[in-house]
């Protein structure tokens, strides 16, 4: 079997938690975290349960609540930002107020003028961070209102 963490080549490993992290490492590298409780080697008869006498700690833990660790999307929870439907000429307008050139608000930005440019255009759909960018530095809004989106 490999260890997960140096890649040695060993005959058995060992489950071991690292930072909430279970990997499977030799002797050596479990120092570095905490042992899990180890797969039972044969199963009980089916018929049967393969319970054991009850520990005094695991009554106490019975009634806790426990924590659950499951993955969750953020980029789904936050959702993209609604950009104003006329947000490239915001864009335009208040650069054009600044005095700025393309090339200078690229620059302030740490973007291309080709891409300042798709921006003003309306060609290019800006990530979040890069909204956020142009509006702290531009002081616009360019995300839509509630009142002002379509439909509502």
């Amino acid at each position: 079997m490999l260890c997960e963490m140096c890649g040695k080549d060993v005959v058995a490993t060992g489950r071991i938690r690292i930072e909430g992290t279970v990997l499977n490492l030799c002797g050596d590298c479990a120092r570095f975290g905490e042992p899990i409780d180890p797969v039972p080697a044969a199963a009980a008869p089916s018929g049967t349960p393969a319970r054991g006498p009850p520990s005094p700690s695991g009554g106490a833990r019975l009634g806790a609540p426990r924590r659950r660790l499951e993955e969750r999307d953020l980029y789904q929870e936050i959702g993209e930002l609604e950009l104003a439907p006329d947000w490239g000429r915001r864009v335009r307008v208040a650069r054009e107020a600044h005095a700025w050139t393309p090339e200078d608000l690229g620059k302030k930005l740490n973007e291309k003028k080709s891409v300042v440019l798709k921006i003003e255009s309306g060609n290019f759909h800006p990530p979040d961070a890069l909204v956020r960018k142009l509006e702290h530095l531009l002081k616009v809004r360019l995300r839509a209102d509630e009142a002002t989106k379509p439909g509502a």
